[in-house]
């Protein structure tokens, strides 16, 4: 698939190479931490490197790399939905060189097998897939999709804890003091302006797709220290369900197993109807991540909150966020 959106379709005889070369094509519709894009793929004759971007880290909310690894790990599991979408298995090594800490993964050994079904239209759903700051309406998400998108977070090793009442109101009051503690900060403030004011970058937010003034939520939305031209509507999050992301381990090899999680979870949404908003503040400040934790018994370690909801049909949701080219997130040098 071509970055603008157009499928391409391998033949049969296709080179390994090739397959490997669309598929990470395809990775860029992943969804990522302020579409700050932190990969870049490269394409081996029988191989397939991920590696982070350190200039598209999020150097002063994300010093760990935490939302980094989140974001390629959303992208390797994109690009490995669309290999088998496409007919190609591989072997996927996660962290291969201790010593090479920039390099995420490496897809080897591709192999021709049947082309997956489940995958084709799981690659449909990365070029409709977008986030939806919009308050949601008024629909509640039906148990059933909440059951398939919990299980296929499970399936890539990640765990998903639906919120009850009384924990999204502890999540609130913990979103509303991160939000409180970003804002003091010039140097988080400093960085947020300058992800949404990369017009024509192909990066970052603009100003289509924030919200034109706060929602009047439960739980706060990120404040962005600059209005969109996103229309909100009269809605709420009532009917909306909070989930909480996470797993065993606070490591580089969690986080990217968890934006593995979340790529399955988030298109299986898109599958059914249901939108995902990932909220990240709240994990972004250690206190409040703290009280994440609190939430889950003190047992895992929270990577990510996410709102899951069924849109407003009646108004036009928000456009995609811009996109990197191929060329500058894809590099074939070695296969020429």
């Amino acid at each position: 698939m071509s970055r603008d959106g157009k499928v391409v379709t391998m033949s049969q005889e296709s080179q390994p190479a090739t397959a490997l070369a669309e598929a990470a094509a395809t990775a860029g519709h992943a969804p990522s931490v302020h579409n700050t894009q932190p990969w870049r793929w490269r394409v081996l004759p029988d191989a397939l490197e991920l590696r982070s971007v350190a200039d598209r880290q999020l150097a002063a909310s994300d010093p760990e790399g935490r939302l980094l690894a989140i974001s390629c790990g959303a992208a390797l599991h994109h690009a490995r939905v669309a290999l088998a979408a496409q007919g190609w298995r591989a072997v996927v090594e996660r962290r291969p060189d201790p010593r090479d800490s920039e390099l995420v993964a490496r897809l080897t050994d591709p192999d021709r097998v049947p082309a997956d079904p489940d995958a084709m239209r799981l690659v449909q759903c990365m070029q409709v897939r977008h986030t939806d700051r919009r308050p949601v309406s008024d629909e509640p998400v039906p148990t059933t999709a909440l059951e398939q998108i919990t299980r296929a977070v499970t399936d890539e090793g990640g765990r998903l804890q639906i919120l009850d009442r009384d924990q999204v109101l502890e999540l609130a009051a913990a979103a509303g003091q991160a939000h409180a503690v970003e804002a003091e900060d010039p140097e988080l403030r400093a960085e947020l302006a300058y992800w949404t004011n990369r017009a024509g970058a192909g990066t970052g937010l603009t100003a289509e797709v924030l919200p034109e003034q706060p929602p009047q939520t439960t739980v706060p939305g990120r404040d962005f220290g600059r209005p969109g031209s996103l229309p909100i509507g009269p809605g709420h999050d009532q009917a909306a369900v909070y989930a909480m992301l996470h797993g065993d381990e606070d490591v580089p090899d969690g986080w990217l197993r968890a934006g593995e999680s979340l790529s399955a979870g988030w298109l299986t949404a898109t599958r059914l109807g249901v939108s995902v908003v990932p909220l990240s503040a709240v994990v972004e400040v250690p206190g409040t991540r703290q009280t994440l934790r609190q939430l889950l018994s003190g047992i895992g370690f929270p990577y990510l909150v996410i709102r899951l909801g069924i849109a407003d049909p009646a108004h036009a949701g928000p456009p995609h966020t811009p996109r990197l080219t191929t060329a500058q997130v894809v590099d074939t040098s070695a296969v020429r």
